[in-house]
């Protein structure tokens, strides 16, 4: 007779590790966990092989709804104010995190560099617009994996590159409108967030089957 001991635990897919990490990380942005703890257990992971193990990475961190508030589409919330504005010149700039964009923003790099990461930001308006400006300089652009996002650009002596995919998986969500402009420069749009280095090695590990 074959009990449920003896049948093999759930298999964890790459979809579930992304999930996990994303919840992961939401926790950190709601005080649950500290930076090096988030950095301990995205160090795992991408090296967990069962969904068992990966329930266990988030069991003492998400409370119930969250799994499913985290996978929703993009928050807008009406009222004015967030950001119009992140200015690099000759310097780097960093904006991610909790922060609010708002309905226009300009991202200008002279001689310097900018990331925006939008993937824990929330939206004033249903249509924004991110109007990149890059001279001698670059920047990068990461939105998240559900948001719709029309793209446009012009270079002069550089060069612009959109890695978006789908540009509008989410019919009826809030859309990105970006406009890209480089003179002797370049922008970059990129989906999903930015891996970190331990990240990024242990994914490759497990594409190469772990050997």
């Amino acid at each position: 007779m074959v009990t449920d001991d003896a049948l093999p635990e759930l298999r964890a897919s790459d979809a579930d590790r992304e999930r996990t990490a994303d919840l992961l990380r939401h926790a950190a942005g709601e005080g649950r966990l500290t930076m090096d703890e988030l950095d301990e257990r995205l160090d795992v992971v991408y090296e967990t092989r069962t969904q068992r193990e990966l329930d266990k990475l988030t069991a003492d961190v998400v409370v119930p709804g969250d799994a499913q508030r985290v996978q929703s589409r993009m928050p807008v919330k009406s009222g004015g104010g967030g950001s119009e504005w992140v200015v690099s010149v000759m310097s780097g700039h960093d904006r991610k995190g909790r922060w609010r964009v708002g309905r226009h923003l300009k991202v200008i790099s002279v001689m310097g560099g900018s990331n925006v990461d939008l993937n824990d930001a929330e939206l004033t308006e249903k249509d924004t617009t991110i109007t990149c400006f890059a001279l001698m300089g670059g920047n990068e652009i990461r939105v998240p994996d559900n948001v719709n996002v029309v793209v446009s650009d012009f270079a002069f002596m550089g060069g612009n590159d959109a890695k978006v995919g789908e540009m509008l998986p989410d019919p009826g969500g809030p859309t990105i409108h970006i406009k890209m402009i480089s003179i002797m420069g370049g922008s970059d749009i990129q989906r999903g967030r930015k891996l970190s280095r331990a990240e990024r090695k242990a994914k490759r590990h497990l594409e190469r089957g772990g050997h």
